[in-house]
């Protein structure tokens, strides 16, 4: 007779601490007593169970995301995708739209909950059971007033281009008429306390000089940025200026100050990422000490301040606008949240 291992226990557990841990580290407010219940039915499985590895926002690792953000430093931000394994995309997109309209209304206010219905009212309705891939992802932020910003991620087809805001539908095909190699995939609504915003995001198909960006950003007048967004991407990836194919996603949006672009590169599509990839980020803000001391203390709070101890490090975005230059924001899936370990040895069981 044999005698059973250790019983796993929920996955909400290790969410819970990870989230309880950085949000005193980073001074912010409990993430729980808003998101709480979203986490108790999205991470309800053993920590063990390699089901959440297969997901679209985290492939190979739980999906939760947590990520800094240059802009706003001082805050706890993570992403995840809804409601667990098992979920269809269906079931996720309007999880992740209940959740945005539950805590829009009470900490942002009724008219940031009408510009929330009017802009994803094509999203929220009753198409798209066949073509959806994950459905939507749901992000949020904290600060220490409390909920800072909530953001979903709704799947976008380009036949739904049309139900964009005017001015956003017109960025939208002007960024396509300049790079016809770019194709939208998914559209982020975002509230906060004062302001709401929606940002388009492309794949790149194929490889990516990212030179190549300087046609367009002309045209969406802020191509006196590309210096300082090439300067970046070439410290960060030790001297490499061509992304993969595969490896690229590109957003815009309006911005007060103009269109902002957003770089988002895809790590896991690097073949050759510098072994000191961190200490390269950290380079890149030298000359920002306060904001190099905000990620030193985010890194910290989240477990991979270790150069040795990286985690896995998923996406580097820079965002661009007229009157900024570029800033960064890095996505991490700490090591905790690995399921490479838990695949490995399931696989050895078979």
């Amino acid at each position: 007779m044999s005698y059973p291992g250790p019983r796993a226990h929920p996955m909400k557990n290790l969410v819970t601490r990870s989230l309880n841990s950085a949000s005193q580290a980073l001074g912010t407010r409990d993430p729980m007593p808003y998101v709480g219940d979203l986490i108790e039915r999205t991470f309800y499985l053993p920590d063990d169970d390699i089901s959440y590895a297969n997901n679209r926002l985290t492939p190979g690792a739980v999906p939760y995301e947590p990520s800094f953000s240059e802009s706003e430093p001082h805050t706890l931000r993570f992403t995840i995708e809804p409601l667990g394994p098992n979920a269809s995309p269906v079931a996720r997109r309007d999880e992740a739209t209940r959740e945005m309209r539950r805590l829009i209304q009470p900490v942002f206010g009724r008219d940031a909950l009408r510009w929330f219905d009017s802009r994803s009212e094509e999203w929220r309705g009753f198409g798209g059971m066949s073509w959806m891939n994950f459905g939507a992802w749901f992000g949020s932020a904290f600060d220490e007033d409390g909920l800072y910003a909530a953001k979903i991620y709704y799947e976008l087809l380009p036949s739904q281009i049309d139900a964009l805001s005017p001015t956003l539908a017109d960025l939208t095909r002007r960024v396509m008429a300049e790079m016809p190699t770019l194709m939208p995939i998914f559209t982020s609504i975002g509230c906060k306390r004062d302001s709401g915003s929606q940002r388009v995001t492309f794949l790149h198909r194929g490889a990516l000089a990212v030179s190549a960006l300087g046609p367009l950003m002309n045209r969406l007048g802020i191509g006196h940025q590309l210096p300082s967004l090439m300067r970046i991407v070439g410290v960060a990836l030790g001297g490499r200026f061509e992304l993969p194919a595969g490896g690229v996603l590109i957003g815009i949006r309006e911005t007060p100050d103009g269109v902002e672009l957003k770089l988002e590169i895809l790590l896991a599509a690097i073949p050759d990422l510098p072994s000191r990839f961190l200490d390269l980020i950290k380079l890149g803000l030298a000359e920002r000490p306060r904001q190099l001391l905000a990620l030193s203390r985010w890194l910290e709070a989240f477990g991979v301040d270790d150069v040795g101890q990286q985690g896995h490090f998923s996406v580097l975005s820079l965002r661009v606008t007229p009157t900024t230059q570029a800033r960064i924001s890095l996505y991490v899936r700490p090591i905790e949240f690995e399921m490479r370990e838990a695949i490995e040895e399931a696989q050895s069981r078979q």
